[in-house]
């Protein structure tokens, strides 16, 4: 028998047929569903449980508390904060069976999601958007964008690291951190420099 490639405190549930990547870490009370994918790197916190077909790429930090349903699907270094909320279904009754009915959520490449959000099915997250603390997420949200309150509202733009942008007349801003530079377009936000990967 081949020794795993990933660690499990002895009080978590790894069922049959799941996919998990090496160096992953998976920590007390948590239960990871069979049929899912859990990319190289992942921390799996307290208490979490990960859902059928649930795709955590690599590198994605999911805190305490958090269960992540089927139809959702997280991208590389996504960033799941304490206690945070997905939902599957959109209305949702005990006596109706709507287990075909899960709509897809898409949380982008370096997404953070604050503690206690919330995010509504069906609306994705794009790439490095910040989603405060206690938002409830009602509509897609832009990459870069920075959304808060209930229901969400954008109020700003991130950099890749996490520092908020300030636009000038030409409409480009500088990462206090990286030193990217970023342009403000119609479409949004865009690096003008090379990507955290690169």
């Amino acid at each position: 028998m081949t020794e795993p490639t990933f660690y499990a405190h002895p009080s978590a549930i790894i069922d049959e047929g799941c996919e998990i990547g090496k160096g992953v870490k998976i920590w007390h009370f948590s239960h990871i569903m069979g049929g899912c994918r859990i990319g190289d790197g992942c921390n799996i916190g307290q208490n979490v449980v990960v859902s059928p077909e649930v795709v955590l790429g690599k590198n994605v930090k999911v805190q305490n508390n958090v269960s992540i349903y089927t139809g959702v699907i997280c991208e590389d270094d996504v960033f799941l904060g304490p206690s945070m909320v997905f939902t599957n279904v959109m209305n949702p009754r005990s006596a109706v069976n709507r287990r075909g009915q899960y709509l897809r959520t898409r949380v982008g490449k370096g997404a953070s999601i604050g503690a206690n959000a919330t995010i509504v099915c069906g609306h994705d997250i794009g790439e490095y958007a910040f989603i405060g603390a206690g938002a409830v997420v009602t509509k897609a949200v832009p990459a870069y964008a920075l959304v808060v309150g209930n229901p969400a509202r954008q109020t700003g733009w991130m950099s890749a690291f996490g520092h908020r942008l300030h636009f000038d007349g030409d409409n480009k801003a500088v990462c206090p951190e990286s030193s990217q530079e970023y342009r403000l377009t119609d479409q949004g936000v865009v690096c003008i420099t090379p990507a955290l990967s690169e």
